[in-house]
C-alpha cells in the first residue's frame, strides 16, 4: 500500500515527473553533447527547464487543487527537490545551487502559470500535447542556441574604506599583507557557500614589476604583477590565478576564476587624502564574464567580489588604526 492518503498521491505523482524532467536535463546539458556550448549555463537549461518543470508539475497536480498550489506552491516543492538532490548526490556544489534557485523559482512559476492559462477548458489530449511541448521544447532549440557566441562582459567592483591613519601607513599595509586570521575578516555568507578566505599577501620586491602572490586557503593563489606603482597614492596590478596550485575540487566548474566562464584580470589601491591624518582607501577589480545571461550573473560575481574586497579592506582598516605612528615609517620608498 501507497504510505500517504489517496489524495496526496498526485501531489507525489506530480512532484516526482517535474523532478524526472529537471535531472533529465541536467544529465543531457551537462553531457560532452552541449558541453561545449554552455553546458548548464546555456539559456535553454537555466530558463527552459524550470518553465517545463512547473509545467510538467501543474499538469499532473488535480484539477481540484487550489490555484495557488499548482501554480505557485508545487512548482516551489518541485524546485527544491531538485536542488536538494543535486546537493546530496553531488551534482552542483553550493555555489551553484544558490545563483540558479533564484531563477529556477521564478521561471517555474512562469511555466506553471503559463500552462494553465494555455489549457484552461482544454481537453485533457489538448493539455497533454501541451505538457508536452513544454517538456520537449528545452531539448529542441538547444542545438539551435548552441549555435550562438557567448557574450563577454567586462564589470568593475569598487569598494572604499575611510581610515583614520596617514597615507604612509595605508601604503605599508597594502603592498604586503600579513597572514589574516579567521577570526579577523568575521563572518560572511561567502564562506558559508564554499569560498575561500584570504590568507595573505606577499611582495618579491617593492617597485613595477614587483610580484605580488594573494593566497587564499585551500590552495587557491593569484599571481599579481605590479604595473603601476605611485607610493603613497596608487598601487595596480594584473591577476593570474596560479592554477597548478588550485585543487580541482576547490570551485566548481562553472564560477573557476581563470575559466572559460569568469576571470579577475586586475586589482588596483587608490590612496586618497581625506583630512588631516585620514585616508581614503579605494580598491577596484575588473572581471570577465562570459555566459549567456551576463547581466544576472554579474549581479552575482559583483556581489562575491564586493564581499571578499570589502572585507579585505575591513583588515587593513584595522591594522593601519591600531599601527605605529607614520613617523614609525619615514624611510623613502623606492619610486620606479
Amino acid at each position: 500500500m501507497f504510505p500517504v492518503k489517496r489524495q496526496y498521491r498526485h501531489y507525489a505523482i506530480a512532484a516526482g515527473a517535474g523532478l524526472t524532467l529537471a535531472l533529465l536535463g541536467r544529465f543531457v546539458f551537462a553531457s560532452n553533447l552541449l558541453n561545449d556550448a554552455g553546458g548548464l549555463l546555456m539559456l535553454c537549461f537555466l530558463l527552459l527547464v524550470p518553465m517545463a518543470l512547473g509545467a510538467v508539475t501543474a499538469h499532473f497536480t488535480p484539477p481540484s487543487t487550489s490555484k495557488l498550489w499548482r501554480t505557485v506552491l508545487g512548482p516551489v516543492v518541485t524546485v527544491m527537490l531538485f536542488l536538494f538532490t543535486a546537493l546530496l548526490f553531488h551534482l552542483e556544489g553550493m555555489i551553484c545551487v544558490l545563483i540558479i534557485s533564484p531563477l529556477f523559482l521564478l521561471t517555474s512559476w512562469i511555466g506553471a502559470y503559463a500552462y494553465d492559462i494555455i489549457t484552461r477548458n482544454k481537453s485533457d489530449n489538448n493539455r497533454t500535447y501541451v505538457v508536452a511541448a513544454f517538456a520537449l521544447l528545452p531539448f529542441v532549440l538547444a542545438p539551435l542556441e548552441a549555435q550562438l557566441n557567448t557574450p563577454t562582459d567586462s564589470r568593475r567592483v569598487e569598494n572604499t574604506v575611510l581610515i583614520q591613519a596617514p597615507a604612509a601607513v595605508v601604503w605599508q599595509h597594502i603592498i604586503r599583507v600579513p597572514a589574516i586570521q579567521a577570526h579577523d575578516l568575521g563572518a560572511s555568507l561567502v564562506d558559508d557557500i564554499g569560498f575561500p578566505r584570504p590568507v595573505e599577501a606577499t611582495l618579491s620586491h617593492e617597485g613595477v614589476g614587483g610580484v605580488r602572490r594573494a593566497t587564499f586557503e585551500r590552495g587557491v593563489e593569484f599571481i599579481e604583477t605590479v604595473d603601476l606603482w605611485e607610493p603613497r597614492r596608487r598601487l595596480s596590478f594584473s591577476i593570474v590565478p596560479n592554477t597548478a596550485t588550485i585543487p580541482p575540487t576547490t570551485f566548481d566548474e562553472h564560477v573557476t576564476v581563470g575559466g572559460r566562464f569568469f576571470d579577475v584580470l586586475r586589482g588596483t589601491y587608490e590612496l586618497q587624502p581625506a583630512g588631516p591624518g585620514r585616508t581614503r582607501l579605494i580598491l577596484y577589480s575588473q572581471q570577465r564574464l562570459s555566459t549567456r545571461l551576463n547581466p544576472y550573473a554579474g549581479l552575482w560575481t559583483d556581489w562575491v567580489m564586493s564581499e571578499i574586497q570589502r572585507r579585505i579592506l575591513s583588515v587593513i582598516k584595522r591594522r593601519c588604526e591600531t599601527a605605529l605612528p607614520a613617523t614609525a615609517y619615514t624611510r623613502k620608498t623606492p619610486v620606479s
